[in-house]
């Protein structure tokens, strides 16, 4: 039988079952289906479960008129919890994105100013973030509680960053990166920034013209435990400066 003779509430069903993708790619079966993936019992599916509570953390109400309209929203970076992270819904896969911003890390060093500057910065979604000024103890930590993310889904970690002109010393050792969830825990050591002579790059840029450094992935299995990932480089004493922290992003690989 084909998928348009059935009834629209069984189109809806079917589609709900599926993917916000294969619902939109569907919509150029026939005007039924068409119908039938518009509806807010398609794009209800599609939302997290909890959404309503996240759209209480609103920075900035959203004013919707359907839930796939909602959906479409809720897709792009918004600001919530006094606008010290964003949420995002990702797109192809329908499941939970966070951004803890620079604020909702612990740096090391961050309260003193001949070390850390908090300022403005044009390119931000947030209101502030905190630029190196001088160290040689480099330390970036953050966490959240995996509850507050899809279950049955591998995350990855990424610190967003860029370098000031004025960059130095952060090519010269290794960084060590972590991510831990319980007895869980991926390591690695990148370099920040690579010498010409260095192969390997470890920055990507980004959509949004920031560059990110994934710290790990983890599986989060729907359980409480908190997520704590880290970068540091902390066995130089040379000095280093120059690196701008936006924050830690945790999305779906």
């Amino acid at each position: 039988m084909k998928l348009d003779l059935l009834p629209e509430d069984c189109i809806a069903h079917v589609l709900s079952c599926t993917s916000p993708r294969d619902a939109c790619g569907s919509s150029l079966v026939s005007s039924a289906v068409r119908s039938a993936a518009g509806s807010n019992v398609v794009w209800e599916k599609f939302l997290p479960s909890d959404y309503h509570e996240i759209m209480s953390r609103l920075v900035f109400p959203v004013a919707f008129t359907t839930k796939k309209d909602l959906f479409t929203k809720l897709s792009t970076p918004l600001l919530i919890d006094g606008g010290k992270k964003t949420f995002t819904i990702d797109k192809p896969t329908s499941k939970k994105c966070y951004m803890l911003s620079a604020r909702e890390l612990h740096i090391t060093w961050s309260s003193n100013a001949l070390y850390w500057c908090w300022k403005p910065f044009l390119q931000s979604r947030f209101a502030e973030v905190a630029e190196l000024v001088m160290v040689c103890w480099l330390e970036i930590h953050g966490k959240i509680n995996a509850r507050m993310l899809s279950p049955n889904t591998t995350y990855g970690a990424y610190l967003v960053v860029k370098f000031a002109e004025r960059a130095f010393g952060l090519d010269s050792l290794p960084s060590d990166v972590s991510v831990e969830v319980g007895d869980k825990q991926s390591r690695g050591t990148i370099y920040l920034r690579h010498k010409e002579c260095r192969e390997k790059t470890v920055t990507r840029e980004r959509d949004d013209g920031w560059l990110e450094i994934e710290l790990g992935a983890f599986y989060n299995d729907g359980s409480e435990k908190e997520v704590k990932m880290g970068l540091k480089e902390v066995e130089g004493v040379h000095l280093k400066g120059g690196l701008i922290v936006e924050g830690i992003e945790l999305r779906p690989k």
